[in-house]
């Protein structure tokens, strides 16, 4: 089967001057993409055995391209990690996957990653080779070598997301796997050869990689890249690029039909926007849907490990189904199980990292256990009423609330604590922190914040708000009833 660097390999004979990356004033075309990425996966070949991980810690640079390819070249598994992430979490994903090589900026948005690497390298058994991006240097470059055969099935991508123990889980996905979600997005998305993606949402997550480095290859689409997202220059881009797609959680099609409308413009080119990733008021996408005019604007949801479960509604004149469902399944087969949603599908990960989280994640049918719940609505339109699982998604970003209540607890006189998610119309949600204090008052937002940075984890994380209570609501067994608090919370009770 056709991998993708076989399509590298194709698109430089045959389209060599097409242009794949819009980055600033850069821009790669297939020759020179090809040419950039061999070179660095000779490199790589050099200093590891293949199948070995390659991390790269970027912003959505071009850079990041080139190195996403250069290792799939090399017969490496790339590891995409968020840049928004700290020294606390990324000392536990190069340990965990075992990296032997990182790409990261010298210095983003005000964070000093050389620093920060220099830190976690000197806490690790067997730390990997550090590469800085930018920076007044080149991405490196080796001796020509023969580069290995590519095993279509084989792990070549591993992807962390926040899970429920508190402990992130490396989510394993195939050339075949990531072929067949891009396959579903030609058939469900209308992606033609000449269309244009703006690519905002970070190419850390499962979404921001496949736009900027998957179909630009596989469907013959370009990616303008954004490494900080700011509605009015997303309009420009937009406009500029005559860009047909875009993809993103509701923050960002919130403040993109506010730019545009400041702007005066309707995006004529806009063909198709994908809003997933939390919760999606369906007024935002019947708003959507009127302004812009030329576009169907619909919901869709999935995962890191089953990425787009459904496909949305896209077709014309639907737009109860796009605002009010999650929309049909595409490649995926869904079932229900007591209200839970299970997926099975060719997209679907190979597995968890470790065997024992894999174990626990799938139904004895092989059907991916999401942890959401669902109802069918219509037949075969999916309507996801609520998480099981215990994840706050902000700013498409997920949190996980243990893993930050583990950092607290005995800390700042803090004898109990549950975080739990809130409705945000900014952020899809916001994280406030219930504090039962052991004695005194109890911590402030400030105070809590602070902890958690001294203590490494992403500021992303950090609760906004801060209630103190007396005591947590708890079942016979002792388990704190998050529902109950959140309920609490939203009716304006401290209880």
């Amino acid at each position: 089967m056709r991998t993708l660097a076989d399509a590298l390999t194709e698109a430089a004979r045959d389209t060599p001057d097409r242009v794949l990356l819009i980055d600033g004033d850069v821009q790669l075309t297939c020759d020179q993409l090809h040419s950039r990425a061999t070179g660095l996966a000779y490199h790589m070949a050099h200093r590891m055995p293949s199948g070995s991980v390659v991390s790269f810690m970027l912003p959505n640079w071009h850079e990041a391209a080139v190195i996403y390819l250069a290792a799939t070249l090399a017969g490496m598994v790339v590891n995409p990690i968020l840049p928004s992430l700290r020294d606390r979490e990324l000392r536990y994903i190069l340990d965990d996957a075992d990296s032997r090589m990182i790409f990261i900026p010298g210095q983003f948005g005000g964070h000093d990653y050389a620093a920060m690497l220099t830190r976690v390298s000197t806490e690790l058994t067997s730390p990997p080779d550090i590469v800085v991006v930018r920076d007044h240097a080149e991405l490196p470059t080796g001796r020509p070598v023969p580069l290995p055969s590519l095993d279509p099935a084989a792990v070549r991508m591993i992807l962390y997301t926040s899970g429920t123990t508190g402990r992130p889980k490396g989510v394993l996905h195939s050339h075949d796997s990531i072929a067949a979600l891009i396959g579903q997005l030609r058939v469900h998305w209308m992606v033609e050869p000449g269309d244009t993606f703006l690519v905002p949402s970070p190419i850390a997550h499962i979404g921001g990689s496949i736009y900027a480095f998957e179909c630009p290859l596989l469907l013959g689409s370009t990616a303008v890249l954004m490494d900080r997202w700011d509605a009015d220059r997303g309009v420009r881009l937009m406009t500029d690029h005559r860009c047909t797609h875009m993809a993103g959680a509701t923050p960002f099609l919130e403040q993109l039909l506010a730019a545009a409308d400041h702007a005066g413009t309707r995006l004529p080119d806009l063909k198709v926007f994908i809003c997933g990733g939390a919760s999606v008021p369906p007024s935002l996408i019947h708003r959507a849907t009127r302004y812009f005019g030329n576009a169907v604007v619909t919901r869709v949801y999935g995962s890191t490990e089953v990425p787009v479960t459904t496909v949305g509604s896209l077709r014309p004149g639907d737009i109860d189904h796009a605002a009010e469902t999650d929309g049909r399944a595409g490649a995926a087969e869904i079932r229900l199980v007591r209200g839970e949603i299970r997926a099975r599908g060719p997209q679907m990960l190979l597995g968890y990292l470790h065997p024992e989280d894999t174990a626990a994640a799938f139904d004895a049918d092989g059907f991916f256990r999401t942890g959401d719940l669902g109802q069918w609505l219509d037949g075969d339109y999916l309507v996801v009423t609520g998480r099981a699982k215990d994840l706050i998604i902000r700013n498409g970003e997920n949190i996980s609330p243990k893993e930050v209540e583990d950092v607290l607890v005995g800390e700042l006189d803090i004898a109990e604590i549950a975080i739990v998610g809130l409705p945000d119309e900014r952020t899809g949600e916001r994280a406030c922190a219930v504090i039962v204090p052991a004695s005194g008052p109890g911590p402030d937002v400030a105070a809590v914040g602070r902890l958690l940075a001294e203590r490494g984890l992403a500021k992303f994380k950090t609760p906004e708000r801060v209630e103190i209570w007396q005591a947590l609501p708890k079942n016979a067994a002792g388990k704190v009833l998050k529902h109950q608090i959140r309920t609490a919370l939203l009716a304006g009770r401290n209880d």
